[in-house]
């Protein structure tokens, strides 16, 4: 029986079950639909990559403290962070990654980088 490959759109024979004239053409079709699905995420994932970039340009030494005007005009996007730690002294830093930073009061923002008993 011959079918149409609904990726390529040749003929193709093959078992009954088949749907896809190669294993090219059947990754080609699920990785484009795939990647319809993961705009967002991707987005997502490099805003997350520039600030932990921005927060490592601007904390060379392992620790720092910027203006937060400073952080904005390279782009940092305080909205997004992979996660929180919550010091003893109940301190709330978030963190991009490896890179993490505390919101002062006022303009500055102290930047930290992880240090291995920060889980």
């Amino acid at each position: 029986m011959k079918r149409i490959c609904p990726e390529c759109g040749e003929e193709y024979t093959g078992r009954s079950d088949k749907k896809y004239c190669s294993a090219a053409c059947r990754a080609t079709f699920h990785n484009r639909a795939r990647a319809e699905e993961q705009v967002f995420q991707r987005s997502i994932n490099n805003i997350l990559r520039h600030n932990r970039n921005v927060l490592a340009e601007l904390n060379p030494d392992g620790k720092a403290n910027v203006k937060r005007e400073r952080m904005i005009d390279r782009g940092f996007k305080f909205r997004y962070f992979t996660n929180e730690y919550i010091t003893r002294n109940k301190t709330l830093y978030h963190f991009c990654y490896d890179y993490g930073y505390k919101v002062e009061e006022g303009e500055w923002v102290l930047l930290i980088k992880r240090q291995e008993y920060v889980e």
